[in-house]
């Protein structure tokens, strides 16, 4: 009887300490990791969005600008039918 209340009593011990363990692995990831991931994250979209800025200065067109494209292809097709017609009932 002894004999089970220790083996029970070191099953108990072992849990509290993994616990613990795992408590204080997670504590010091979100101290000293989670941190430097977001700070390179947030150095990295900063970067881009500089990138970026940079790209629309360089293409020389003002904000509000707006530019018509065309593609080619379609346009010389001569073909005016654009999609197609769809017969329905009109349910009462």
């Amino acid at each position: 009887m002894t004999f089970l209340i220790f083996l029970y009593a070191v099953g108990f011990f072992r849990t509290i300490v993994f616990i613990a363990i795992i408590y204080f692995v997670i504590r010091l990831f979100t101290r000293y990791l989670l941190p430097y991931i977001v700070e390179n994250k947030v150095k990295e979209i900063h970067h881009k969005m500089n990138e970026q800025q940079k790209q629309q200065e360089r293409s020389g067109k003002r904000e509000g600008e707006v530019t018509i494209e065309y593609d080619r292809k379609h346009s010389n097709s001569g073909d005016k039918a654009k999609g197609e017609y769809i017969d329905f009932e009109e349910i009462e």
